[in-house]
């Protein structure tokens, strides 16, 4: 795997990761019964981004070295998605 391979490895999994974790323990302005004029009352009370980054960094690094270490054994080639994938 060369280089660029990883870096959008790594970038895909980091945002597939972002939109997974996102909406989890996400309290609306509704919910929380402050719904501040000009907004939705579905708008995040609080958004906490940082915390949110800091998560998603942590879980997608994790599944970037577990999918990156089964690409660089061998035990996932081109061959055998190749079995699996009917080219007609």
């Amino acid at each position: 795997m060369s280089i660029m391979s990883a870096i959008v490895l790594y970038a895909m999994l980091w945002f597939l990761t972002l939109f997974i974790v996102l909406p989890l323990r996400t309290r609306t302005q509704g919910e929380a019964g402050d719904v501040v004029p000009g907004t939705h009352s579905s708008a995040p009370e609080n958004a906490q981004m940082a915390k949110t980054a800091r998560i998603t960094t942590y879980w997608a690094t994790g599944a970037f070295v577990v999918i990156s270490g089964i690409i660089l054994s061998g035990v996932v080639s081109m061959n055998v998605v190749e079995t699996f994938i009917d080219v007609r």
